[in-house]
């Protein structure tokens, strides 16, 4: 008796295992045959003004400034000005020791005055042997042997001469004065140090002088942003020195040449200078003070705008076979189907938006326009007052396609943004 009573008890638990079991199945195969509900945030479409920029980084220079290299080589025997001076056009700037050149510049002078002498006397002879030969009193071949020592005497004045001028300004290029009104923003040279100048290559850099009234900032923009710029634009400048302040300026010069870094190598990167003119002039800038310019391209009124997240790409193709499950095809467009599928797969894929009609997502083509750092333009494909999904960005990105399901949660958004402030 007592073993058939355990048996029964099995049997009972085993049953009751088993029916938990099948349970627990039919449960997962209805969960999992559960379409799943992405939680979104929306946002109404509105008309904004839009303004489209550029930004950049770079250095700010003064607009005119001047490198002084000296044309001769020496020592500086006097250097009467100092970094952050300012100068007159005219002021010395420096001398270098003469006493060479002066030497050269005397001997010049020994030698051109020989050559005037030799040339006179080469003239008086030249004449006497014409008036010769006129009287039949010499031959014509000694009438042109004193013709030749007459050229060669011109020609020896000629070169004595050069050589006088040559080194009279080579004199006078000991003696560095400067060639324009501003501020000596760099003097990279001491008293007593020498220098190394020639007439044909750039000698040593002594110093630059730079008007700091009129500066600009130089900027590398990047291949697909230069084509966006135009001279005149206005640009919003952070001076990193200045950190409370934006400095206004515009933009007045667009390289043509590009400026290649990394060539051949997969950092390789193709930028264009672009140089604003600061029209601030009542702060202090100093050449190479680091700085960001956000130039503003383009500026529209009025004009239909979404959240610059709110626009996502997705494949046209699978657009179309969404398209086809809904309706029953007939025989031309399964012909059609079937050429698309052995022609390549190469059309671009589309940028859409997602709105949502009763709580389920349905994606609509849209042809963007400009954008600023929050909003972008649709040109075309939307309606003002239309509620898009904003958020988030994987359910735009990845989840949301048409007709899944979706369910708005606004307060989550609001609540993340009064995070954020």
């Amino acid at each position: 008796m007592a073993n058939s009573k355990k048996s029964k008890k099995k049997i009972i638990i085993l049953s009751i295992a088993g029916a938990l079991l099948v349970v627990i199945t039919l449960l997962v195969i209805m969960g999992s045959k559960k379409e799943p509900v992405f939680t979104v945030q929306t946002e109404k479409v509105q008309r904004r003004t839009i303004t489209q920029v550029v930004t950049a980084t770079g250095k700010i220079y003064p607009e005119v400034q001047v490198i002084i290299t000296p044309e001769v080589s020496g020592e500086i025997t006097a250097l009467p000005v100092k970094e952050g001076v300012r100068v007159k056009k005219g002021d010395l700037l420096m001398k270098i020791k003469p006493d060479t050149y002066i030497a050269l510049r005397d001997r010049a002078v020994a030698e051109l005055a020989s050559a005037k002498a030799s040339l006179q006397r080469s003239e008086s002879e030249y004449k006497r042997a014409r008036e010769l030969f006129g009287k039949g009193l010499i031959s014509s071949s000694e009438l042109e042997q004193a013709n030749t020592s007459y050229e060669v005497a011109k020609a020896q004045y000629d070169q004595a001469e050069a050589a006088l001028k040559q080194s009279t300004e080579n004199l006078n290029k000991t003696t560095i004065y400067s060639p324009m009104e501003g501020t000596i923003s760099e003097l990279k040279v001491e008293l007593g140090e020498r220098v190394l100048g020639t007439s044909q290559f750039q000698g040593t850099t002594v110093m630059t002088v730079a008007d700091l009234s009129r500066m600009e900032g130089r900027v590398d923009v990047g291949e697909n942003d230069i084509v966006l710029i135009s001279v005149g634009d206005t640009a919003r400048i952070d001076v990193d020195a200045i950190p409370d302040r934006k400095l206004i300026g515009v933009v007045y010069e667009i390289g043509n040449s590009a400026k290649t870094k990394g060539l051949g190598t997969q950092e390789e990167v193709t930028n264009f200078q672009v140089k604003i003119r600061v029209l601030d002039k009542d702060v202090i800038l100093r050449p190479g003070m680091s700085m960001t310019a956000m130039i503003e391209t383009e500026t529209k009124k009025n004009v239909v705008a979404v959240p610059i997240q709110s626009v996502t790409t997705r494949s046209a193709n699978k657009m179309k076979e969404k398209d086809k499950e809904k309706k029953e095809p007939d025989e031309s467009e399964q012909m059609a189907a079937n050429d698309a599928k052995i022609k390549p797969k190469n059309e671009k894929p589309k940028e859409v938006v997602f709105l949502i009609e009763n709580n389920v997502a349905k994606s609509v083509e849209v042809k963007r326009g400009i954008s600023d750092d929050t909003y972008i333009e649709i040109v075309s494909g939307l309606d003002e007052n239309k509620e898009v999904v904003s958020g988030s960005y994987k359910a735009i990105n990845r989840e949301l396609d048409d007709g899944v399901k979706v369910k708005v949660d606004n307060a989550k958004k609001k609540t993340g943004e009064t995070g954020s402030k």
